[in-house]
C-alpha cells in the first residue's frame, strides 16, 4: 500500500560515493523532484480524494510552486543545471486499485512521509558542507517547514 520513493533515489538523496555533502545542483534537483511529487498528489486527488485531501494537496502544490520559483532564481544566479528525472509516486497514487475512501486517505498520507524524509535528509546533509550561501539559507528556511509538514502527515495518518 505504500508508494514507491524511487523518484528521489536517482542521485539526490543517495550518499555521494566520496561521502561528501550533496552539491547545490543535487539539492536543487532533489527539491524539484519533491515538488513534482507534490504536484502529482494534487493530480491523484482529482480521481479519488475527498475535500480534505484535495485541499491539502492544493496547498502543498501551491507551496511547491513558490519553492520552485525561489529555486529557479537561485539556480539562475549560480548557473546550476539540475538533473531532473521522472517521478512515479504521484502516478502510483492515481492508478486504479482497491483504495477508496479511508484506505485512499491513509495511502495519500503514507505516500508523503518517505518523500518528506528524503527531502529533509538531503537538506540536512547539504547543510553539513554547503557550496552556496544563498541555497544554504534557503535550505535552513525550508527545513522547519518540511519537518512540520511531515509531522502533520504522520499525525493525520495515525488518526485515520
Amino acid at each position: 500500500m505504500f508508494i514507491s520513493t524511487a523518484a528521489l533515489a536517482d542521485n539526490t538523496g543517495e550518499q555521494r560515493p566520496d561521502g561528501r555533502a550533496p552539491t547545490a545542483t543535487d539539492v536543487i534537483s532533489g527539491l524539484y523532484a519533491f515538488s513534482r511529487f507534490q504536484q502529482g498528489l494534487l493530480e491523484s486527488t482529482d480521481l479519488k480524494g475527498n475535500a480534505e485531501v484535495k485541499n491539502l494537496a492544493a496547498l502543498r502544490a501551491e507551496e511547491a510552486a513558490k519553492r520552485d520559483k525561489t529555486l529557479k532564481e537561485i539556480q539562475a544566479a549560480i548557473g546550476a543545471e539540475p538533473h531532473v528525472g521522472k517521478t512515479a509516486a504521484g502516478a502510483s497514487l492515481a492508478e486504479p486499485d482497491s483504495s477508496e475512501g479511508p484506505a485512499y486517505i491513509r495511502t495519500f498520507y503514507a505516500a508523503q512521509i518517505p518523500e518528506y524524509e528524503t527531502a529533509i535528509t538531503l537538506l540536512e546533509r547539504y547543510l553539513k558542507g554547503p557550496d552556496n550561501a544563498t541555497l544554504a539559507a534557503f535550505a535552513r528556511e525550508q527545513l522547519p517547514v518540511l519537518r512540520a509538514q511531515v509531522r502533520d502527515a504522520e499525525r493525520t495518518m495515525a488518526d485515520k
